[in-house]
């Protein structure tokens, strides 16, 4: 169950990016400087390794997997779970890099405020999201698909890895978070 097991392992880097955001957010409620360097930073993990790496695994190899055996169960789980909740984060994001841009251009307790908002409100859809997926959807798929399918999902997994690791990704972002949550 590589596939599987290297999702959870990149569930433990979000929720360490999630735990940095709302420490993040809780300085500037406390009169620290708003960061916007830190706060792109965060954006681009979000966008690089939570969304593009993670959630592009899990969309076009496991996930894909699953709708295309378990059925009706995994069609509802997956389309309108899982799947709204990837769309919802990339919402969060982008809202976040408005903001962003916007206290950028006029530093002020709105702009501060929408910061706030869209990263705590970030933070904790992943962390819900992530023991969701932990908990239910991929306990369901380790249980209902066949050797066969969990070996694709492997196979497809290492095969995502293998491209990212050539690009850089994991060193990238892994090596990001670690320093920051030092």
């Amino acid at each position: 169950m590589y596939g599987i097991d290297i999702l959870m392992k990149e569930h433990e880097n979000i929720l360490s990016f999630t735990g940095l955001l709302r420490s993040i957010c809780s300085g500037i409620l406390e009169g620290k400087p708003v960061e916007t360097s830190l706060l792109r930073e965060c954006v681009d993990f979000a966008r690089n390794y939570a969304d593009k790496h993670h959630h592009g695994k899990e969309e076009k190899v496991l996930f894909r997997i699953m709708l295309e055996n378990m059925g009706p169960v995994a069609e509802k789980l997956i389309r309108n779970g899982m799947l709204v909740e990837h769309d919802l984060g990339r919402l969060y994001v982008s809202e976040l890099e408005k903001a962003i841009e916007e206290y950028e251009k006029n530093p002020g307790t709105e702009p501060k405020l929408d910061i706030i908002s869209n990263a705590v409100g970030y933070g904790a859809l992943l962390k819900r999201h992530i023991e969701k997926e932990d908990e239910v959807a991929y306990t369901f798929a380790a249980r209902a698909l066949s050797e066969d399918q969990l070996k694709a999902v492997d196979d497809e997994t290492e095969s995502f890895e293998k491209q990212a690791e050539d690009e850089g990704v994991q060193d990238k972002y892994e090596s990001w978070i670690r320093q920051k949550i030092k």
